[in-house]
C-alpha cells in the first residue's frame, strides 16, 4: 500500500468545527489547489499604524517542485503577478524567508436544500495553507514556474503558443514561491440532513422539496478573437472545455450520494 504524506497538524492548520471532513495529505490539498482557478492570497501590511487592514490578492497558480517530486510528494506553491505588485515588492524585499502568506482555494460542489434554512448547506472542497513567499530569481525554476502555471490554466497552452517570452514580458512578470509551512483541508459531501422532528412532521415534509443542486465550474464554447487568423479550434482548446466540463459535472453529481450528514 502507498504510504500517503501529511502536512504536520498544528494549532494554526486544525480543523476544529466537524472535524470528520479534515483532510491533512499531500494528495488531497494539492489537488483542491490546482482544481481551483483563482486563489486567494493573504498578507500583512508592511506598517500597520499607518495601514492596519490585511490585504488578500485573487491571484492564478499551481502547486509543483522545480527540483522533481520528492518521495514523499511535498510539493511548492508558485504564483504569478506583475512585477510592480505590491505583493511582489514585498516578497522581494523580504529577507531570505520571505514573507508569510496564507493562500485559500475553495470548489463549491452543490446547494443542498433541507426542509428549513437552518439546516441547508453546501458541498465544497475547501483548503487553506499558510507559508513563506519569496520571488523567484532563478531563470530556469522561473521558467519552469510560468510554463507550470500556463498549462494548469489550459494543459498543452505553452507548446501552442509564442514561446519563450520575450525579455520585456520577463521583466514585468514576477513568480512568487511559496514554501508551505502548514495547511489543512475540509470537504464537505452527500445530500441534505434534517431534524428528526421535521422528519416526522406531515404538514413541513409534503409542502417543502429537499434536494441538492449541484454546482459546478464550466468551461463554454470557446470564442475566436477579433484578431484570430486560425479557423480551426485547436484540439487542446477543445478537451480542456470536454474534459473539465465532464470531471466538474461528475464530481458534482456523485459527491451527493457519497456519505450523510450525521446529526
Amino acid at each position: 500500500m502507498e504510504e500517503s504524506y501529511s502536512y504536520p497538524v498544528e494549532a494554526r492548520n486544525t480543523v476544529r468545527r466537524h472535524r470528520e471532513r479534515a483532510k491533512y495529505d499531500y494528495e488531497t490539498v494539492h489537488a483542491i489547489v490546482d482544481a481551483s482557478s483563482i486563489l486567494h492570497v493573504s498578507f500583512l501590511p508592511t506598517d500597520p499604524e499607518n495601514d492596519p487592514y490585511p490585504t488578500i490578492l485573487p491571484m492564478i497558480g499551481s502547486m509543483g517542485s522545480f527540483k522533481g517530486e520528492s518521495s514523499d510528494g511535498a510539493q511548492d506553491l508558485y504564483l504569478h503577478g506583475h512585477s510592480a505588485s505590491r505583493i511582489m515588492r514585498l516578497a522581494g524585499g523580504g529577507g531570505s524567508d520571505g514573507i508569510p502568506v496564507c493562500v485559500a482555494a475553495t470548489q463549491l460542489d452543490g446547494i443542498k436544500l433541507s426542509l428549513t434554512p437552518f439546516n441547508n448547506s453546501c458541498n465544497y472542497r475547501s483548503a487553506v495553507l499558510h507559508g513563506d513567499a519569496e520571488v523567484v530569481t532563478d531563470e530556469a525554476e522561473k521558467d519552469f514556474a510560468l510554463r507550470l502555471i500556463t498549462d494548469g490554466l489550459v494543459p498543452g497552452c505553452w507548446d501552442n503558443q509564442r514561446v519563450p517570452p520575450t525579455r520585456s514580458e520577463n521583466l514585468s512578470t514576477s513568480v512568487l514561491r511559496v514554501r508551505i509551512a502548514t495547511a489543512s483541508a475540509k470537504i464537505n459531501q452527500g445530500g441534505p440532513a434534517d431534524d428528526r422532528k421535521d422528519l416526522q412532521n406531515d404538514e413541513v415534509t409534503g409542502k417543502v422539496w429537499t434536494g441538492t443542486l449541484p454546482v459546478w465550474e464550466c468551461v463554454g464554447t470557446p470564442i475566436a478573437s477579433a484578431t484570430n487568423k486560425v479557423a480551426k479550434v485547436p484540439d487542446y482548446v477543445l478537451r480542456k472545455q470536454q474534459n473539465q466540463n465532464a470531471e466538474n459535472e461528475k464530481y458534482a453529481r456523485e459527491t451527493v450520494s457519497v456519505t450523510k450528514e450525521k446529526k
